[in-house]
């Protein structure tokens, strides 16, 4: 009945029903137990009586009442068959007949019985999710008592279920397992199929549960889970596919926030809370219990079972079984409690937007980091700059600054360049509310939905800013051609032997690193430089001019002011590390705290630019918030990015990490700082402790030794600390400022002090985001993730095998050196959380599973040399608890992709990607740090290459592109061992006489095989080159390598046994001499 849609009472009221019910049954069981008194039996005796009756009442019992009505209507009944005695078995197995399963029409009804009595119980589950908030008490009630029965049918049946089990009745745990598998399973598909009513349930609750005016319908793009608006009047609004599952979580406070009106003087409450609804996190974290106690008893199996062809890779096994079910639970529980966070812009625009276009809001500085204008094509890094000076923040209240680390003129000039571009770019995105705001992107779409205020004007303004935009970028590549020719003009006139000088455009030479290298002027050794290429602004706004026959455009309406502008090359000098991209950060952070010195800080990377103009006052949202907004270090957002091929056959996107991995430990201590698009609270990076952490009578400064000896600023850093203030004065730049710029920016200034250790970006190591962002935590901030629709930022991807490879090298390596230094996560303070803590052990200590990983893609080897080889006996159950554990793991993916917003290409590709890691990448990255243990040079890390314009029209031809090296010889190798096992297991079936049983237990090893290859199945197709845009080439290659290796396989044993005998199922085989040709 439980089937049904709706609940069935046999008896009303049903709760008289079953106190009758089981006071009868209790009855029956006490003159049972007298019974076996005064008969001498056991209570096993009784209660495999009871068994017994309810089996026979519905197998044999049913039959022997049919045969009875048709003996009385026919005269002929059933034929009954006569009882077989146990015979002497082949082998010396007591009770074998136990384990023989001979099926016969008798056992069906039993069997439907059972099945029954399983989906009930899967359905009854999936019911009392889905209608949890419309059941009554009663009802609740009512269901458990009706699980109860199921549950005791069950229980009876249970003699019934170890039989047609077979042999795999002699383990009865094996039962227990697949009972609560099969209860998921059907669970989850009652939920996946009535999934509608759930969505509707989860929206009419959270639109009725709005407080006070804090959910709102103008909230730019962010993505809102159930609704906007709250009380009466609310308003559903279309729910994303990654929101649907979430439900508010925080009710009270807001309910408390309307309350209390904001009398108190306290901040409001800008973002809301939302956690996953129970339809699919308590079956998330049932199933993740199932695993770990499925995982607990395959290894306890295992040391009680130490059976195997060779106990030295059994040992091996052993350890690498106990290290991936570790790292998979440290991974797991951190995703057991996921939190959304969704900022409230229409409640930040209403508290600090002023009616005189004035606003409250306080200062940003952006950092912007770039190296190369070739290796890192220009046009990305100016498209950043003018996303982020459009950005949609009050003008005076940001500014921007470029670090250029190989102190480039291209550079500088193309920052010139931008600025002015930037006087026509910034005032049409506010006239048209241009999204997104880098112009690359925005012109690569043809069409898009137009939300500004002016139409009428729009496709003239379109078309001449294309044209404008087009001239920009040919102004940028002309820098190429006409800065040397310019320089070579100077250096001809001049005729200095030795030098030739790189020229400004004012005639002066260039600071900076010259075209020709020389002795001050070349990478690793120039003078610092800081320029302001657009002083700050007024805090009044300016309007443009109307249009004209110079200016088609019309601004007469549109504030025309522009944020401040800063180009910075800090000084280099031989000798010294430089520290690479950390190191260039810490000295933005010093400059600009002479300068603007404002509490905020956001980083980027030289290829990302701002997709949604509200995603600073997003991150703000999380600053200011009065419930855990001083405590907050930084706000991460997710990376996203363009120009990566339709199927992401690298994971780019790597979506699992940041839309779970990175939610669920937003429901910890805060998301890990993954590198760029992070907004920064500032004296949390000068290593000051949280207020929660920190007394009142505490100086902020402490001691001035570890900052440096410059007085000015040191005296910012108490300013810093006023995350309100709203006000920009940056000082003019005399020669005073000057001289304390340069002072900043000098090499000798971080000697003796806490800078990369304490203070600012940490230093020596390759994943200086992820330290960073771990030392913070470690000092008791937290952190938080923000996630908006349209995605907040976005920048490009490697495409190209090789070069993605080389990225994750750099991961992998630095967050092995992370695990074996003083920042390793095991021995950090008591204020790391114990689940963050786990979360970070996870983080760093993860390559190390590619050692034991590598030993099971290549242990197929055997099967070239050997024939069947038992890793672990009795194989068969050693493959059954293999495949529970992984059919538990996708099931526990397949909700996760649920809850994250993700899709099964999402899932497959995380899966695939971590195994060609696995093979290519992380054994390097353990060598890596294995040299470095020693006292030895560690392997080298290559920045990854940006995405260029290519020579040809092809889109994603890097896709195409092979750059053989040595990390790719070890996942060619898993691949090549893989198909030989293929074909060599195939060649041995044919050739080698094989018993049924080990025809079973080779389909078991090439299943693997195939599995295997799957998997690296995006490697295979990189590897191919341009051959890759017909898969099917592929997978053609692989079947003729599998029937060239089992001939050879078959040849070869022939030659040895000097006949071959090839067996078939039917005529038993064929024998043919050598001397035939073999």
């Amino acid at each position: 009945m439980w089937l049904l849609p709706n609940e069935i009472y046999i008896q009303r009221p049903f709760v008289t029903y079953i106190v009758c019910l089981a006071m009868i049954i209790a009855m029956v069981h006490m003159i049972g137990l007298i019974e076996i008194k005064w008969a001498g039996i056991t209570w096993l005796d009784m209660w495999r009586n009871e068994q017994f009756f309810m089996i026979g009442s519905t197998s044999a019992y049913p039959t022997a009442v049919l045969h009875m009505t048709v003996k009385v209507l026919t005269n002929k009944g059933i034929y009954f068959r006569v009882t077989s005695k146990q015979t002497p078995t082949d082998d010396d197995e007591k009770y074998a007949y136990l384990y023989v399963v001979r099926w016969a029409p008798m056992l069906i009804p039993t069997v439907i019985v059972f099945a029954a009595n399983v989906m009930a119980i899967g359905v009854a589950m999936g019911k009392a999710i889905v209608y949890a908030r419309v059941w009554s008490t009663a009802q609740k009630w009512h269901a458990g008592l009706g699980l109860l029965f199921n549950l005791w049918i069950m229980v009876l049946f249970h003699p019934f279920a170890l039989a047609i089990m077979g042999r795999s009745g002699k383990r009865p745990v094996v039962l227990f397992i697949m009972l609560p598998i099969t209860f998921l399973v059907v669970f989850l598909t009652y939920i996946l199929v009535h999934s509608s009513k759930l969505k509707g349930m989860a929206a009419n609750t959270a639109a009725n549960g709005g407080a006070g005016g804090h959910g709102r319908s103008n909230n730019g793009g962010v993505a809102e889970p159930a609704v906007n608006g709250g009380g009466k009047g609310a308003r559903r609004v279309r729910v994303s596919p990654m929101d649907k599952y979430w439900v508010p979580a925080d009710e009270r406070e807001m309910a408390a926030a309307a309350a209390d009106g904001g009398e108190d003087g306290r901040r409001p409450l800008l973002f809301r809370n939302f956690r996953v609804s129970g339809l699919l996190i308590h079956p998330y974290r049932l199933l993740t219990l199932v695993r770990l106690i499925a995982i607990v008893a395959f290894f306890i199996w295992r040391i009680r079972h130490p059976y195997a062809d060779g106990m030295f890779f059994w040992w091996i096994s052993i350890i690498g079984d106990f290290w991936f079910g570790a790292t998979w639970l440290l991974n797991q529980v951190a995703k057991l409690n996921p939190i959304k966070r969704v900022p409230d812009l229409a409640l930040l625009e209403q508290q600090f937007d002023l009616p005189d276009g004035n606003s409250k809001l306080p200062v940003l500085d952006v950092f912007i980091n770039t190296v190369d204008p070739i290796d890192e094509p220009m046009i990305y890094t100016m498209n950043s700059i003018l996303s982020i000076l459009a950005v949609d923040y009050p003008v005076d209240k940001h500014a921007c600054y470029l670090s250029d680390d190989g102190g480039s003129i291209i550079h500088y000039e193309g920052l010139l360049e931008t600025a002015k571009f930037a006087a026509l770019w910034v005032p049409f995105c506010r006239k048209h509310s241009i999204e997104p705001r880098a112009p690359e992107s925005y012109f690569s779409v043809k069409s898009r939905p137009y939300t500004g205020s002016a139409p009428e004007e729009f496709l003239s303004d379109h078309r001449c800013m294309s044209r404008e935009y087009d001239e920009y970028k040919v102004r940028l590549d002309s820098l190429f051609t006409i800065i040397p020719k310019r320089s070579d003009a100077y250096n001809g006139a001049q005729a200095k032997e030795g030098t030739r000088a790189t020229l400004m455009a004012d005639g002066t030479e260039w600071p900076g690193t010259w075209i020709d290298p020389s002795e001050n002027h070349k990478k690793g050794q120039h003078a610092g430089i800081v320029q302001v290429m657009l002083n700050h602004p007024s805090n009044q706004p300016q309007l443009g001019l109307p249009a004209s026959t110079d200016s088609p455009l019309d601004f007469s309406n549109v504030d025309v002011r522009l944020p401040m502008l800063v180009y910075i090359a800090r000084e280099k000098r031989p000798g010294y590390d430089h520290q690479k991209k950390a190191g260039a950060m810490n000295v933005q952070l010093r400059v600009s705290a002479l300068l603007t010195n404002a509490p905020f800080i956001i980083n980027f990377d030289g290829d990302h630019y701002v997709n949604n103009s509200k995603a600073f006052r997003a991150g703000i949202c999380f600053m200011l918030d009065r419930r855990e907004g001083d405590d907050t270090a930084f706000v991460q957002f997710p990376q996203r990015f363009d120009d990566v091929d339709p199927t992401d056959r690298y994971c780019n996107h790597n979506r699992v990490f940041f839309d779970a991995t990175l939610l669920g430990l937003n429901g910890i201590q805060g998301p890990s700082y993954v590198g760029t698009g992070c907004m920064f609270r500032r004296v949390a990076l000068y290593g000051v402790d949280p207020p929660r952490w920190r007394p009142d009578d505490v100086s902020i400064v402490g001691s001035s030794k570890k900052f440096g000896n410059s007085d000015s600023f040191i005296n910012s850093m108490p300013i810093a600390a006023n995350q309100e203030r709203s006000i920009i004065s940056p000082p003019a730049l005399e020669e005073s400022v000057l001289t304390e710029l340069s002072d900043v920016m000098a090499c000798v200034y971080e000697d003796g002090t806490e800078w990369g250790k304490e203070v600012g970006w940490v230093y020596n190591i390759a994943t200086e985001d992820v330290v960073t962002g771990f030392r913070l935590h470690r000092t008791g901030w937290r952190s938080m993730y923000c996630r908006m629709e349209p995605d907040a930022f976005r920048g490009t991807a490697p495409i190209n095998l090789t070069e993605r490879l080389y990225q994750i090298l750099r991961w992998s390596g630095g967050s092995l050196e992370m695990f074996f230094s003083h920042n390793c996560p095991i021995i950090a303070g008591r204020r790391l959380n114990f689940m963050q803590r786990i979360a970070y052990i996870n983080m760093t200590g993860y390559p190390i599973s590619s050692v034991f990983l590598l030993f099971y893609l290549l242990f197929p080897v055997i099967w070239i040399f050997r024939g069947i080889f038992y890793i672990q006996k009795p194989f068969p159950t050693y493959v059954l608890y293999l495949v529970i554990v992984i059919v538990m793991t996708e099931m526990i993916g397949m909700v996760e992709i649920k809850w994250a917003g993700l899709t099964l290409l999402d899932w497959i590709r995380n899966e695939q990607f971590y195994i060609i890691g696995a093979t290519a990448v992380y054994p390097t990255a353990v060598l890596h740090i294995v040299l470095k243990l020693f006292g030895l040079k560690g392997v080298s890390f290559k920045l990854t290459a940006k995405q260029v314009a290519s020579s040809t029209s092809e889109k994603f031809a890097e896709l195409y592109a092979v750059q053989w090296a040595p990390l790719l010889f070890p996942t060619v190798l898993v691949i090549a061992v893989n198909v030989c096992a293929l074909g060599a297991a195939i060649g041995k079936a044919v050739f080698g006489g094989w018993s049924l049983m080990q025809m079973a237990d080779a389909s078991l090893g090439l299943v693997f095989n195939v599995w295997i290859l799957l998997l690296i199945y995006p490697f295979a197709l990189g590897i191919m080159g341009r051959w890759s845009k017909r898969p099917y080439i592929l997978f053609i290659l692989i079947v003729i390598a599998c029937i060239i290796i089992a001939l050879a396989d078959i040849a070869i044993q022939a030659m040895r046994s000097g006949s071959v005998r090839l067996h078939f199922k039917r005529s038993g085989g064929a024998s043919f001499p050598t001397s035939w040709g073999f």
